[in-house]
């Protein structure tokens, strides 16, 4: 029998980390990740990369109109905060106290708290 391997890959950022974003028309923004498409390398960062949509009306939503919403940012240009220092740091991945493997600051060091 074939062994199954893990599809879903390791990124170094995940939902509700604190990100900077290093590259782009937002460079320099910091804030939350509120979702990661693991299928396109892409994460929706809280008020970054606004972009304007227009709204036909419909039942749902009578007069139309104007949205503004999050669109999503490629993972290569966004940087975790740590939460130690507050700086942008690199990240690798050690064993812990407990042998699991976990996201550490290259900075610091310091374990990072998932979450």
């Amino acid at each position: 029998m074939k062994r199954k391997k893990n599809k879903q890959p390791k990124l170094h950022v995940r939902k509700g980390d604190t990100v900077k974003i290093i590259a782009g028309n937002d460079k320099g923004k910091s804030g939350k990740i509120l979702e990661v498409i693991t299928s396109k390398n892409r994460a929706i960062v809280e008020g970054a990369n606004i972009v304007v949509k227009h709204v036909k009306p419909s039942a749902d939503n009578p007069n139309g109109g104007i949205e503004r919403t999050e669109a999503s940012i490629h993972l290569s240009n966004l940087m975790l905060i740590d939460g130690a220092t507050g700086e942008p740091t690199r990240i690798g991945r050690k064993l812990n106290e407990a042998g699991k493997l976990q996201r550490y600051s290259k900075k610091t060091g310091e374990f990072i708290k998932n979450g």
